[in-house]
């Protein structure tokens, strides 16, 4: 894996664009770049067509935990595993190429993407602090997310075992309930 300072600026500039384009918080850019703050909010400006949004990133684990978005932060981050054990690239590229991913298999799904780019970059740096990790379902085999301290061996994901207000016979997630 390169450093960030070691990046072209060409390369930065390119990389900051794609993460506006997917709608990621300045920062994030701030945090991936070396670029300077007043020069991402030109780029910002530029690119998106208005002033970023204010106020503090989401923080809290919780957000993952719940039912869908932990399905949609399941899916995300299993792409993003497999792109880090197949591919040499750096840290936000993948994650840039997984959130990519992820869209494309939401649309195929005819899905809403519950999951933001900023809140799929604050997933990996929750995973890789440890505050988060995933977990393999004793049913499907799938891999979830979930807290480090979760019973592995009786973990059943919310897909085998959907909250009662899930309803029957929906399609949650691109799988049909039954």
């Amino acid at each position: 894996m390169r450093n960030k300072s070691l990046l072209t600026e060409a390369k930065q500039i390119e990389r900051a664009v794609t993460l506006i384009k997917l709608g990621a918080r300045l920062q994030v850019l701030e945090s991936e770049t070396d670029m300077s703050y007043e020069r991402l909010l030109r780029l910002y400006k530029e690119v998106a067509g208005k002033s970023p949004s204010k106020g503090q990133l989401p923080f809290s684990t919780d957000w993952f935990m719940t039912w869908q978005p932990n399905i949609h932060a399941s899916l995300f981050l299993n792409i993003h595993e497999y792109l880090n054990k197949a591919a040499e690239i750096d840290d936000i590229d993948a994650i840039i190429k997984a959130y990519q991913l992820y869209l494309e298999q939401t649309e195929v799904q005819g899905l809403e993407p519950l999951l933001s780019v900023t809140r799929a970059w604050r997933l990996v740096k929750f995973i890789d602090t440890g505050m988060l990790s995933l977990t393999r379902c004793t049913q499907c085999g799938g891999h979830f997310v979930t807290h480090p301290h979760e019973m592995a061996r009786h973990f059943v994901c919310g897909l085998c075992n959907p909250p009662a207000r899930a309803g029957k016979g929906k399609a949650v997630g691109g799988i049909q309930l039954h």
